[in-house]
């Protein structure tokens, strides 16, 4: 955290660009862009896939529908609370493109194992490499965050950010609407899936060897291995700093916020809209889609400077949006399973809707990176 607020203070040596979408045509982005993309696509494409297939298809005694999702998701954000400072270090340690290789091979080993998980139906096996798939992120996480700042200068940073941001999102779009519609495949939906994994994460691996070299900050620095003393003493330095530690609080807040939201769509569209796994498909459509929206605004909004005044905007809307969506929701009437066509024939189904994709548009999508 504190090498990347270090290292965007050094300009790079690289001439502005008219607007962020140029970044894409760039070796010092674009590579890093599509493997982060390829990863988090194929994160989705597995908690999503997983996540319909024990609620809608499976019947596990231990594990009922209406919990499914949070378990799943609680199992893959428990990595994050637990190796993240650790992480950082080793992100300040190592080459980031080494890094970034590393974890790249990892999830390809991950995804062997739950590819034999989605074939013999096996969830604690699947449950395990969620967590694992959790433990792949939190390792990417403070390369991404600490790569960026060495690359794009400071006018780019905010129009990275949200590129990044936007790319993260349609990948989650992307990824959850092919877990969906595979897993739904007759006969063969979750082996359709576990080697739908396989080939995202072996695509991911190929992309990242284009990654430029990324030095390592602090080559010397000496690794804490106790992730409690660690997490502990990052926590006291963030607390050191206002600015740092609003900005914590700040992401973590958001990304509690959506983390609840993504993990709650299957059992919210079933259990509450009455519809199929296609309608939470639908669902994860609309709510990415917003996403995007607040993320490519960014350095609109921003005038292409890192900017934290829209944030309390931002969460505004995301708070009214939220409050309404609970009442757009309640009282709706029961009825066997809707599909997606049914579903949009219902006039107060475009409430519900309207308050999934305005909860997360908004300059929301500022919110975290962009004030880093």
């Amino acid at each position: 955290m504190n090498t990347a607020v270090a290292e965007a203070a050094v300009p790079a040596p690289h001439a502005s660009h008219p607007n962020q979408f140029a970044l894409l045509r760039q070796r010092r982005f674009a590579p890093f862009f599509w493997t982060q993309f390829a990863g988090a696509a194929n994160d989705n494409l597995f908690k999503f896939a997983f996540t319909v297939m024990v609620t809608y298809q499976l019947q596990v005694a231990w594990l009922p529908p209406s919990l499914a999702g949070l378990v799943i998701g609680a199992l893959f954000i428990l990595p994050f609370l637990l190796f993240s400072a650790t992480s950082g270090q080793l992100a300040d340690k190592y080459d980031k493109r080494s890094l970034i290789l590393f974890v790249k091979w990892l999830e390809i080993g991950i995804m062997v194992l739950a590819c034999f998980g989605f074939f013999a139906a096996n969830v604690p096996v699947l449950l395990g490499c969620t967590f694992l798939m959790g433990l792949h992120s939190t390792l990417f996480g403070p390369v991404k965050f600490a790569y960026l700042p060495q690359h794009p200068d400071e006018r780019e940073l905010t129009g990275g950010n949200g590129m990044v941001e936007m790319g993260t999102f349609v990948a989650i779009l992307l990824g959850q609407v092919a877990g969906g519609l595979l897993v739904d495949v007759p006969a063969i939906g979750p082996q359709a899936v576990g080697i739908a994994c396989i080939v995202v994460a072996v695509t991911g691996r190929l992309v990242a060897h284009a990654i430029p070299s990324s030095p390592p900050s602090d080559p010397a620095l000496e690794i804490n291995w106790n992730l409690f003393s660690e997490t502990w003493r990052n926590l006291k330095l963030a607390h050191g700093s206002v600015v740092v530690f609003r900005s914590l609080l700040g992401i973590s807040w958001m990304w509690f916020f959506g983390a609840v939201f993504l993990s709650q769509f299957p059992s919210f569209a079933k259990e509450v809209l009455h519809g199929n796994a296609q309608v939470a498909s639908l669902l994860l459509v609309v709510f990415s889609v917003g996403i995007g929206i607040g993320a490519l605004l960014c350095e609109m909004l921003s005038r292409r400077h890192v900017e934290i005044g829209l944030v309390p905007l931002g969460a505004i809307g995301m708070t009214v949006f939220a409050v309404d969506l609970y009442f757009a929701s309640r009282g709706l009437p029961a009825s066997a399973p809707l599909t997606v066509g049914q579903f949009l024939a219902a006039p107060a189904h475009w409430r519900v809707m309207a308050d999934r994709r305005c909860c997360r548009c908004s300059p929301a999508s500022i919110r975290c990176r962009c004030t880093r």
